[in-house]
């Protein structure tokens, strides 16, 4: 009986450590602003600006806020190179950029804003990053679902200012 009992502590010990020892990636928070907001800050400092272009439908977009953007180094990268801006490509309110007031067109099904068709050349998907320089200029649109692992090495790319002096084959070439 007490052997049995002892097995049983054995299993339900064995158990328990395994469940807290769960290695999960660390959890980071990105400091969200607006288009507004970030066009005040760049006039005191000047960064690199990545656009979460998305839409409430989806999926995609849920799971990069999930997955990607709570990623502890993504994070850390947002936060420190970028101002990060969320950008419903489907919200109502009026936004003014570089001088000019974008709009809801009501078009379609669900319509899109006209800041989101900009900064993505007319091709709207979702999501899509868009990577702007430190003037507000467009360096790159990506369109679709980034891992962490995918998106911290662009980030480092252009953040860096790799980009000006290295092509990207090369750059993703020196690390491996």
């Amino acid at each position: 009986m007490l052997k049995r009992f002892l097995n049983i502590l054995l299993v339900v010990v064995f158990f328990s450590a395994s469940a807290f020892n769960v290695q999960e990636s660390p959890q980071g928070e990105v400091k969200w602003y607006t288009i507004e907001e970030v066009e005040a800050l760049m006039k005191q400092e000047p960064r690199k600006i990545y656009i979460d272009v998305y839409t409430d439908w989806c999926g995609w977009c849920k799971v990069m806020d999930k997955k990607t953007f709570t990623h502890q180094e993504t994070a850390r990268r947002l936060n420190t190179d970028f101002y990060a801006v969320k950008l419903d490509a489907e919200g109502k309110e009026d936004i003014t950029f570089r001088g000019h007031t974008f709009k809801f067109v009501n078009q379609g099904r669900n319509g899109y804003h006209e800041l989101a068709a900009a900064l993505l050349q007319g091709k709207l998907s979702y999501p899509t990053s868009v990577l702007l320089d430190e003037n507000m200029n467009v360096i790159q649109p990506l369109a679709g679902y980034l891992k962490p692992e995918q998106l911290n090495p662009i980030l480092e790319f252009i953040g860096e200012d790799i980009y000006k002096d290295q092509s990207w084959e090369s750059f993703v070439a020196s690390k491996k």
